[in-house]
């Protein structure tokens, strides 16, 4: 006896309905587990609104909602319910580093790769029982190959270090099968769904300062981040993410001083004053403006290159070039500069003198490297201070020091500011002096003008 067609579509109804409930109570409890175990992430495990689809192939997130298709969730759930947790997690934490907002590089998979290297090396580091499980022997020597030197496992320095070894097409889908959780086609920075600019920028916001929080939180809850292991690749990734988010040709003119130049000075005249003259005497102003005026310029400037072994000479290049370019805008260079161009290592291997817009320009066009040492800061800092002394400078706002590693530093604060800056590909967890700068830029803040895109040579010394 057939069934009538709508009583079978209202059974139909009924059993998605108890199918999508049951899913419903699975993801609540892994949540609340997760929170329960990690208190410091509330923000972050709250800040996905759930969404059941057939339509889409996965468990992932365009950074607002989380869409999830039931049946994989109960698949997950049956293999092993710690599965559900690691999965929800996996996902908040690419949000946490924001992940799904950062344009790809060239190799989209082995870019995506890496998001989830970086995000599996946080959750395989918890020892909490509602994460933690046994790690797979492929995935405990790639964590050894990529923290050797001291690398924080971002995803920016995992995706440079998987690049150079030039892997083969299997190896990067066995490396894909070993950290891959979640589906990636919904982030944003892929250029996927049809967000406009500011719903985008709104939703990267809006983690930027859940990652804020959550790292307040963590420093709040120390005793409980550290018995999860918390304490090591969770808060250096956030840490090194949240120090990263400066615009650097902004930060550089933060290093201008006040000067006068001859100008007429409109902001300080008053046509009241100027229009009532010329009615009360006929043709003789009262006031007129000011024919000089006081702006920011960059006068007196240090610009220190660290020149050792390790330094690779095209980011030493596109760093030049940036710094340059900002230098030379007019609302920020003054016709007559002294700026010190420092190339050191453990030693001071050259200092280039720059007063002109023309001596700069030819600079950059013969542009060398010196060096090829080790890394000690001081030399250049006792250099700088020694031509201080010698009256060389005549209004020294600041410093700006290139590096890529530890070194040693001076251990009393100069008389001018100081910030030492660290590319996002090489950043390693350094600490520097609390009277210091600490400034990572991402590397497409580092895209050198094509004009200036000439060959150079690396001189060891």
């Amino acid at each position: 006896m057939s069934r009538d067609p709508s009583e079978l579509a209202y059974h139909n109804r009924e059993i998605d309905r108890r199918y999508r409930d049951v899913c419903g109570r699975i993801l609540t409890g892994a949540v609340q587990e997760l929170y329960v175990s990690m208190r410091y992430l509330d923000l972050a495990l709250s800040a996905l609104e759930p969404e059941w689809t057939t339509e889409y192939p996965g468990i992932g997130t365009d950074g607002r909602v989380l869409y999830v298709h039931p049946q994989i969730l109960m698949d997950l759930y049956e293999r092993n319910r710690l599965l559900v947790n690691r999965v929800y997690l996996h996902t908040v934490l690419h949000c946490l580093l924001r992940h799904p907002f950062k344009r790809p590089r060239e190799d989209v998979l082995l870019w995506e790769i890496a998001c989830d290297v970086a995000v599996e090396a946080v959750i395989d580091s918890l020892r909490q029982r509602s994460v933690r499980m046994g790690v797979p022997g492929v995935r405990m020597n790639w964590y050894d190959l990529l923290r050797s030197g001291g690398r924080i496992l971002t995803a920016e320095n995992v995706y440079r270090f998987l690049a150079g070894k030039e892997l083969s097409e299997f190896e990067r889908q066995a490396l894909w099968q070993a950290f891959h959780m979640d589906d990636h086609s919904l982030w944003p920075g892929n250029g996927s769904g049809e967000k406009p600019p500011i719903a985008l920028q709104i939703e990267q916001d809006r983690w930027q300062d859940i990652a804020e929080k959550t790292q307040t939180q963590m420093e709040s809850f120390g005793d409980q981040a550290g018995e999860s292991g918390a304490d090591e690749e969770l808060p250096r990734q956030i840490r090194a993410e949240l120090e990263r988010r400066y615009d650097y040709r902004s930060f550089l003119r933060r290093f201008a001083a006040l000067h006068e130049e001859l100008h007429a000075d409109p902001d300080s005249f008053d046509y009241v004053f100027y229009t009532y003259g010329l009615q009360l005497y006929e043709n003789m102003p009262l006031i007129e403006p000011l024919e000089s005026r006081e702006v920011e310029r960059i006068r007196d400037f240090v610009i220190v290159i660290d020149v050792s072994m390790s330094t690779r000479g095209e980011l030493v290049r596109s760093f030049l070039n940036q710094t340059c370019e900002v230098l030379k805008e007019r609302e920020t260079y003054l016709n007559r500069v002294h700026i010190r161009i420092i190339q050191c290592d453990d030693a001071v291997r050259e200092d280039v003198v720059i007063t002109c817009r023309e001596e700069l320009d030819s600079y950059m066009r013969n542009f060398t490297l010196h060096g090829g040492g080790g890394t000690d800061f001081r030399p250049a800092f006792a250099h700088v201070r020694g031509l201080l002394e010698q009256g060389v400078f005549s209004g020294l706002k600041g410093m700006i020091y290139f590096t890529d590693g530890k070194g040693r530093y001076p251990k009393q604060k100069p008389p001018w500011d100081t910030a030492f800056v660290f590319l996002e590909e090489d950043y390693r967890d350094v600490n520097v002096p609390p009277w210091a700068i600490k400034l990572i830029l991402p590397m497409e803040q580092l895209e050198e003008p094509k004009r200036l895109r000439d060959d150079f040579t690396f001189v060891a010394t």
